[in-house]
């Protein structure tokens, strides 16, 4: 099974917030997840991005691929390198 860290949009239309969480690579962008481990509010003045960084380092550790957003995320968190 691919693991995936990736975006969950909630939030109404035209107003997104995003839960960042580990999910199977096959699931739907909604649909079931593994873990939740942050959220990400792009519209907030500066954008809030809140992770639990030991639950992230755990998770990719041990294999999991972030996607290409949530990997720049997680540089600008301090996460990665």
């Amino acid at each position: 099974m691919a693991v995936k860290i990736k975006l969950k949009r909630i939030g109404t239309k035209k107003t997104p917030h995003y839960r960042v969480v580990v999910a199977d690579s096959r699931s739907p962008r909604d649909g079931k997840l593994i873990e939740d481990i942050g959220y990400y509010k792009p519209l907030e003045n500066p954008a809030l991005f809140k992770i639990d960084s030991e639950k992230a380092g755990a998770w990719i550790r041990n294999g999991a691929q972030p996607t290409d957003t949530v990997q720049i995320l997680l540089k600008k968190a301090g996460v990665i390198q």
